[in-house]
């Protein structure tokens, strides 16, 4: 039988129980205060000694670990969401009303509506994201894109069941603020809500790791796309900003719940997950409230 010590505390935040030490010096640190380095990890003093180079781990970004790997929550919901688009204008072509009794139960039933969720169909709020414009393959295309980006990274660095409920949560938080601000008779599809929770959470991460390089240039890449984003419906009409914006503050939120009750914690996945579900039933709560 072994013996189990307890983890020390990250010198920086002596609330952190930590297993992780710089390379150079030996201190303990937690993950918000590591830094990648040649070889292993640095906390935040020793790291800046290298000046503005960094060296990257390419297994990070190609080959095996740049697909789905440990992630296959991202795996599934990409399959799921792009098969409900193929089978829906597959059913379509044998209508001759130009749409199909399955693509009519699927948008009259999985789709928000605002009158509907109203009513108490509160599903459509989560279900939304498993739609997307039947005339556009950009819609679909943009979206689950960006889920294979920035999906499986933070799937595998925060776990599967957190993620999960980041991903739900924000879509339930993009709908939340389409019911609120958008016409009543408004109808919406689109995963957009998750996604721009996932961008709110890199968007997030990226800016705690500002003082690195490798975080500033993260940080700007995703500013100018949210940028990008936030005004085409300036320029596009029949774009729900409003789930949008409201996926992008459920990002945020949960990201920073995150970081201050999950990081170096004994069950940081269990954290996470409850966080998740904290935000989701808030999105909820401001709709049945509204």
């Amino acid at each position: 039988m072994t013996e189990r010590t307890e983890a020390p505390a990250c010198y920086r935040h002596p609330n952190r129980p930590t297993r992780l030490s710089c390379s150079e010096c030996g201190r303990p640190i937690c993950v918000d205060c590591s830094r990648d380095a040649p070889v292993g990890q640095r906390c935040p003093e020793h790291a800046k000694s290298e000046g503005r180079h960094r060296v990257i781990d390419a297994r990070r970004t190609t080959g095996r670990m740049a697909g789905f790997d440990g992630a296959p929550f991202v795996k599934w919901t990409l399959m799921v969401t792009v098969a409900v688009f193929i089978v829906s204008r597959v059913s379509d072509m044998g209508s001759d009303r130009g749409f199909s009794d399955l693509t009519v139960w699927l948008y009259g039933n999985l789709a928000h509506d605002n009158r509907a969720v109203a009513d108490g169909e509160l599903w459509r709020t989560v279900t939304v994201a498993l739609l997307h414009s039947r005339g556009s393959l950009f819609h679909i295309g943009f979206n689950m894109y960006a889920l294979y980006v920035f999906g499986p990274a933070l799937e595998r660095r925060v776990g599967s069941m957190p993620f999960a409920g980041l991903y739900v949560a924000s879509a339930a938080a993009g709908s939340a603020l389409v019911f609120l601000l958008a016409d009543p008779n408004t109808v919406a599809v689109g995963a957009s809500g998750a996604i721009f929770g996932l961008f709110g959470s890199w968007l997030y991460v990226s800016y705690r790791m500002r003082d690195s390089m490798a975080g500033r240039s993260q940080f700007n890449q995703l500013a100018v796309l949210l940028a990008i984003n936030l005004a085409l419906p300036l320029f596009i009409p029949n774009i729900a900003w409003q789930a949008h914006v409201g996926g992008l503050i459920g990002g945020i939120a949960i990201s920073w719940a995150w970081s201050q009750w999950a990081v170096g914690s004994q069950q940081p996945e269990t954290r996470r997950t409850m966080i998740s579900g904290g935000v989701l039933l808030i999105s909820i709560a401001l709709m049945l409230l509204g």
